[in-house]
């Protein structure tokens, strides 16, 4: 059964808003049965709550302290073994590119009342992904690039992996996996707890990047990250099963090209003697899942699936899975699967032997996996058929037949997340539209009513004024009879009769949707200021190519087209704005983070009639510079074509600049590197085109780092606004 899985470290937006299923994560963990949770409880420790009784302490403050010590652990996040006797405490934790995944680990066995550190001897906050084996005798986890296992009881640690290093990656991932495919944790219990199955990564033919510390000492400090760029082959994969008693490694047979390479997205355990794994070819538009014998290393493929673009693997829409899981029922002899093949995003039952039978049906994209409770007959996922703004909750039967019902009610029109208990008996429910703040309450599933009685979502949404809001969505069409989600949000005592400048808020692609109708849309996070009673109208518009749930051909005609289709579907519905009487032609400014900052310059660049004034933030300038499962995923491979790099690079038109233009790049931007910013100055310089830098010394990609950084931006992209975007209506 699949259900979501509860985790700490979040990831969080340029947007500066945490998706609703983010907040309500953070502390609830479902028990196993489904009829109760826990959570970290700053007076009581860990507690066990079922709803309407009283919470019952798991793990007090007391026994989180360990033993000479005065301090109660900081705990992070926890697990719990099998059989609920013993859990798992992650501490001290630390960042490793996005998320901290590195820490310490702490076991507290209840029947000993005992609390030990494992890891004993390791580097202090060294350990990643700890996990009990499914007996819980032991815990595995990984440490500088090898993998290693502790008998609890004796407290005896083996190191399973002995090559490990920062070239050779055993049991988790290099830079571009994580950030691409979301794999992190990179090793896998079998059932019997005899054997462990692993990623090994071998970057030791990847070049690095050098990025400069110019700050932390007198002297620079090269940091190197293997990294590679669209045209670059992948780092190789094997795929290892270690023996727990003899240490000893088999590689299983994986098909790969030896000279493209290819891609193992996700691996799970089939069985005791058996691996399932989705193996994908290095234009990611060819997709197998694997059955693997471990006893022989074969591989055979059950499932096949092509498309003329690509195929996202789960983790990029459903964040559930970045963590693992496959979706087994009918006895392990069938799993859940997802598709485009038939123009929408729709789940499919899968046998072992690859005959597949249609779940979901219909014109509209199943835009989360809920839940897969197949004992009551339904498989519950998140949709919005009639509006690509929204998303609610339905259910289907599990066999495919009937029609999808939905759950969420018809009164709460906006953004709706769940988090089901494993018996899909409750659920916390949370909502929010953009004029309702968000908030969420428990809920019994089967008729979605808050468990004690009173709705906290409806007491909400009483208060709320929709009439305050300065936000209002809207539709436009361009030429080619392509519709467009949009908001705009008009300026305080707004007059038609009036002209305003316009604010474009832009990202434009793959991963960036922006036309949301949730809490927070609309708000200019990076504004120091009130842009309404200033005088800006602020406007967002999703083109063709964002993932909006409006079928495949809308995600996937942007294939190729980076830099082309998804910047002339901007430039076109711009030109369709300004031509409403109250906007200020001679006042329109642009702006986008990363991907937004790249469409940004592109906007600028190509469109230099439209844009007077852009602020660009951490963009690509140079296609070629990006990470090659990126940029080959949507684009294709270089080699192939060439021309679409080109043409989609905004170094190619940066000749053309006319308006008033600010770059900022941090120059330890570990995502988008720094040299985007050598080169694109280069350009400009060239052509004597005038622009303004800011370039944040070793600040990664979020600007995060460093005091005062934060308000320092704020504050120039704003006076730079002001100063060439002028406020205010004439």
């Amino acid at each position: 059964m699949h259900m979501k899985r509860t985790f700490k470290s979040l990831i969080v937006l340029a947007v500066g808003v945490l998706s609703m299923n983010a907040i309500m994560a953070q502390e609830l963990q479902w028990a196993k049965d489904g009829n109760s949770y826990y959570e970290l409880d700053q007076k009581q420790g860990i507690v066990q709550i079922a709803p309407q009784s009283p919470s019952v302490v798991v793990m007090s403050k007391t026994q989180l302290t360990p033993a000479n010590q005065k301090n109660v652990l900081d705990v992070a996040s926890f697990s719990f073994s099998e059989d609920d006797q013993k859990i798992l405490l992650f501490t001290d934790t630390r960042k490793v590119w996005r998320l901290n995944t590195k820490g310490n680990y702490w076991v507290y066995d209840k029947k000993a009342a005992s609390l030990k550190q494992i890891g004993k001897g390791r580097p202090a906050s060294s350990l990643m992904f700890a996990k009990f084996s499914p007996d819980g005798k032991k815990v595995a986890y990984v440490s500088e690039f090898n993998i290693y296992v502790e008998d609890l009881a004796t407290g005896a640690i083996k190191k399973l992996t002995t090559d490990g290093s920062r070239k050779l990656i055993n049991g988790t991932f290099d830079w571009v996996y994580e950030e691409e495919f979301f794999c992190r944790d990179g090793f896998r219990w079998s059932p019997d707890s005899r054997q462990i199955a692993f990623w090994q990564i071998d970057a030791k033919n990847t070049k690095d990047y050098l990025m400069i510390n110019n700050t932390d000492s007198i002297y620079p400090v090269a940091v190197p990250v293997e990294y590679p760029i669209a045209g670059d082959a992948p780092s190789p994969f094997k795929i290892g099963v270690v023996d727990i008693a003899s240490a000893k490694t088999s590689w299983m047979k994986v098909p790969n090209d030896k000279v493209l390479q290819s891609y193992v997205t996700r691996l799970e355990w089939a069985g005791n003697n058996e691996l399932i794994m989705q193996h994908m070819n290095r234009r990611q538009n060819e997709s197998n899942i694997l059955l693997c014998d471990t006893r022989t290393g074969v591989s055979k493929s059950i499932y096949n699936e092509k498309d003329a673009a690509w195929i996202d693997v789960i983790q990029l829409w459903d964040e559930d899975y970045i963590w693992g899981g496959w979706d087994w029922i009918n006895n392990g002899k069938e799993f859940i699967w997802p598709s485009e093949k038939d123009g929408w995003r729709h789940l499919y039952r899968v046998s072992r032997d690859g005959k597949e039978t249609l779940i979901t049906a219909g014109n509209y994209d199943v835009m989360d996996i809920v839940c897969i409770d197949e004992k009551g007959g339904y498989v519950y996922f998140m949709a919005s058929p009639d509006n690509g703004t929204q998303k609610y909750l339905y259910r289907i039967a599990i066999d495919g037949k009937g029609t999808a019902e939905r759950l969420s009610p018809a009164s709460q029109q906006g953004m709706h997340s769940y988090d089901v208990s494993p018996n899909a008996r409750y659920a916390v429910h949370g909502f929010s539209n953009y004029y309702t703040p968000g908030t969420s309450e428990m809920i019994t599933l089967q008729d979605h009513k808050p468990v004690d009685g009173t709705s906290k979502i409806e007491s909400n949404m009483a208060k709320a004024d929709k009439s305050k809001s300065k936000l209002e969505f809207f539709k436009l069409k361009i030429a080619e009879g392509v519709e467009m989600d949009g908001w705009m949000v008009k300026p305080q005592n707004f007059d038609a009769n009036k002209k305003y400048p316009v604010v474009f808020y832009v990202y434009t692609e793959p991963w960036g949707q922006n036309v949301k109708d949730q809490w927070g849309v609309g708000r200019n996070f990076l504004y120091a200021g009130d842009m309404t009673s200033d005088g800006y109208i602020y406007i967002s518009i999703d083109n063709r190519g964002t993932p909006v749930p409006k079928g495949r051909e809308w995600r996937k005609s942007l294939y190729r087209k980076i830099g082309q289709l998804n910047i002339s579907d901007q430039a076109a519905a711009a030109r369709e704005v300004l031509k409403w009487n109250f906007i200020d032609t001679s006042r329109v400014a642009v702006w986008g983070w990363s991907g937004g900052g790249s469409a940004t310059l592109n906007l600028m660049f190509q469109y230099p009639d439209i844009y007077k004034t852009g602020i660009s933030v951490a963009a690509i300038s140079n296609l070629h510079t990006y990470d090659n499962i990126y940029e080959e995923r949507y684009m294709g491979l270089p080699e192939e074509n060439k021309q679409d790099y080109l043409a989609g690079s905004p170094l190619t038109y940066a000749k053309n600049l006319k308006g008033h233009l600010l770059y900022i790049h941090g120059t330890a931007d570990d995502n988008v590197h720094y040299n985007n910013a050598e080169m694109l100055i280069n350009e400009l310089v060239k052509h004597n085109k005038q622009f303004q830098l800011m370039s944040y010394p070793n600040r990664t990609h979020s600007l995060a780092e460093g005091e005062g950084t934060f308000m320092h931006l704020a504050t120039m992209y704003t006076n730079f606004l002001k100063q060439y975007c002028p406020p205010g209506a004439r």
